[in-house]
């Protein structure tokens, strides 16, 4: 039993428990190229936030991991089988329920930690935290923790060489062989201001990949996912302990 994981955790244990801070990872269920499965994030930020909250536990920090949710937005991807889409407005309702929870409860400290693009938690925290105002409510991507250009060679945002080489890591069981994959070409917009970064329109999945992936795979090892798995955890670990330790009246510097 891990003490810090509350699926595995029991009400001897929870009942004792002053929990500082709770931890919500929220992934996807979509396809991932040939090679990876329809889980890759569910796997990932399940694993990363264990790793995470075991490394914040052994500093003294009373964590709780929630268990994960497992489907995204994935409005662009309406055309891929089995994509399973729950719309922003869903993702509120079950969040505004979830926070409710904890708020009732007294704990008024959640780190929703996100392992899918798609997922954009930033509004749905501005209206929550209008609605609980108690609650300190902090949002991070993984794949943004760390700089993956010192770890990867390929860029891409979606089964590309980390993801790849997250799960040749985490779960190789599940990895077909490279060479099955496909190159994760992306197609570029038209539109200059999109092409440039400036201006946003959401990807329409079928017009801009073919194997469904973004980014070159081919390079992926699984020491590379080991050392950056590794990274990833140690710095949420920082930041779940950070918040923990820190007076929500008293957040801000002098």
């Amino acid at each position: 039993m891990r003490p810090y994981m509350l699926a595995e955790t029991n009400w001897k244990a929870i009942k004792k428990l002053d929990v500082e801070v709770a931890v919500l990872p929220w992934g996807a269920t979509e396809a991932h190229n040939y090679h990876l499965p329809y889980a890759t994030d569910n796997y990932q930020i399940e694993a990363i936030a264990a790793e995470s909250g075991k490394r914040a536990w052994e500093l003294g920090t009373k964590a709780m991991i929630l268990p994960n949710i497992p489907f995204g937005v994935n409005t662009g991807q309406v055309d891929i089988d089995l994509d399973i889409n729950l719309n922003p407005s869903t993702q509120f309702a079950i969040l505004s329920d979830i926070i409710e929870v904890l708020n009732r409860q007294g704990i008024f400290k959640l780190i929703l930690l996100n392992g899918h693009g798609g997922n954009n938690f930033k509004p749905l925290l501005r209206e929550l935290g209008l609605k609980f105002p108690k609650m300190l409510l902090v949002t991070t991507n993984f794949f943004q923790t760390v700089d993956k250009s010192a770890f990867f060679e390929e860029s891409g945002d979606h089964a590309d060489e980390m993801e790849t080489s997250l799960m040749l890591h985490l779960r190789p069981d599940l990895v077909l062989p490279l060479e099955e994959a496909g190159l994760g070409k992306e197609r570029k917009s038209r539109i200059k201001g999109i092409r440039d970064g400036w201006a946003w329109s959401e990807r329409k999945w079928s017009m801009v990949t073919t194997d469904t992936g973004i980014g070159n795979p081919k390079k992926a090892t699984k020491e590379k996912g080991e050392k950056f798995f590794a990274a990833v955890a140690q710095k949420l670990a920082g930041l779940i302990t950070d918040i923990a330790q820190t007076e929500i009246e008293n957040r801000y510097e002098d």
